[in-house]
């Protein structure tokens, strides 16, 4: 697990270290600087799946003997599958410290920390690596010529990320094999998620944590639907593969008073139950020590939806995964905040992170929770709106 994430002139950040939980919730203004942690995370992987950043290119004993320098195409991939951050001028914090233009990322596991440093270029949109500050495996694992670097665990571990902009009501879905199978990636937009329920269906969620007491079965699409219908009450979800295409159905189907209604067709029944599916997918089967960023989780939720999204998040944390939740509602901060009263989730487990940014930089806030779900401090700005809204109506 992630336990630091370090962020060196990176967009909003001139030099800032976040502590991360099994359960981290982001939370600020627009434009505070909340996306940028997950931005920074899918941005080491990205580079990392394109081959960009190998464990072995910079080792201790490298730079003791004056390696130094840019190697290869080795750097930050901003442009890719999952982040497209434009070029170096882009990324680059405006009042960078230093006299080179460098960015640093770092993340901290357990005993071992890394750390990569860029230069930033402006008008490049792949960063050259100079240097990395990788530790090596002890207890002689060693490959020809000197120690072998240790991989960062999130890096090569499953791994979700699902952005604000998730797919839209629509008939059909991509059939790819490739993503959702051989990889198991919802994709970005999570426009693969139908066809992965599709394949997966009977694949079975374990008992524990995310397992639904009140699904027909243990397998995914029942405990899909059981979660769904927490979401959204009387709702049935099906996927069906179109013979001689690349394209999966998918509709869904209420339980009304006088049995089931007929299946009705995605663009019929609003946003709310297609976004949040591949939320609802991402989070059933999520692994133990698997990564899943979830920007908005509860757009186009009501309240109560918002609040139970929350559970199924705090579900996944407490199966073994990491979470990074980036929010800006109030009932899924006190979903989880409920869900560490009703001890389903340990109060260190979930860290909460509020970004105050004035365009130039950014603070952070970082209340802490204890096990009655309650918060040291409300700084101004954090989920206060309701306070001051009925001052002002009763004042």
């Amino acid at each position: 697990m992630i336990d630091r994430l370090t962020l060196e002139n990176f967009k909003g950040f001139r030099s800032t270290e976040l502590e991360l939980g099994s359960l981290t919730l982001l939370s600020g203004l627009n434009s505070s600087g909340k996306s940028t942690a997950l931005q920074a995370l899918a941005l080491l992987r990205q580079s990392y799946e394109a081959g960009d950043l190998d464990a072995a290119v910079f080792l201790p004993e490298a730079r003791r003997s004056g390696l130094s320098g840019a190697v290869g195409n080795q750097g930050f991939l901003l442009n890719g599958e999952l982040v497209g951050l434009g070029t170096g001028k882009d990324v680059l914090h405006e009042d960078f410290a230093g006299d080179e233009a460098r960015i640093g990322l770092g993340v901290t596991e357990g005993p071992y920390r890394y750390r990569w440093t860029v230069a930033a270029e402006a008008e490049q949109n792949l960063l050259p690596l100079l240097d990395a500050d990788l530790p090596a495996i002890s207890e002689g694992r060693h490959r020809p010529g000197g120690p072998e670097a240790t991989t960062p665990a999130f890096l090569t571990a499953p791994f979700q990320y699902l952005h604000a902009d998730r797919i839209s009501p629509a008939e059909f879905y991509p059939r790819d094999h490739h993503a959702a199978v051989g990889r198991g990636f919802l994709g970005v937009r999570g426009e693969h998620a139908v066809n992965f329920l599709r394949h997966h269906a009977r694949s079975p969620v374990p008992a524990g944590p995310l397992h639904h007491p009140k699904a027909e079965s243990d397998l995914l699409v029942d405990q899909v639907a059981a979660w769904m219908d927490v979401l959204c009450p009387g709702v049935d979800i099906r996927t069906d593969a179109i013979a001689g295409t690349d394209a999966v159905l998918l509709s869904y189907g209420f339980e009304g008073p006088l049995g089931p209604t007929h299946r009705r067709r995605p663009a019929n029944v609003g946003f709310g139950l297609t976004y949040v599916l591949p939320v609802v997918v991402a989070c059933l089967t999520a692994q133990r020590g698997s990564l899943v960023l979830l920007e908005n989780p509860e757009a186009h939720l009501h309240p109560q939806g918002q609040t139970r999204m929350a559970t199924l998040a705090a579900a996944a944390a407490a199966h073994g995964a990491q979470v990074l939740v980036e929010t800006h509602s109030d009932h899924v901060i006190n979903g989880v905040r409920l869900a560490v009263k009703q001890r389903r989730l340990e109060p260190s487990q979930a860290v909460f992170h509020y970004f105050r940014g004035d365009g130039t930089g950014v603070e952070v806030v970082s209340p802490r929770i204890n096990a009655d779900g309650m918060l040291d401090r409300w700084p101004p700005g954090f989920f206060d709106e309701l306070e001051n809204t009925l001052d002002q109506l009763i004042g």
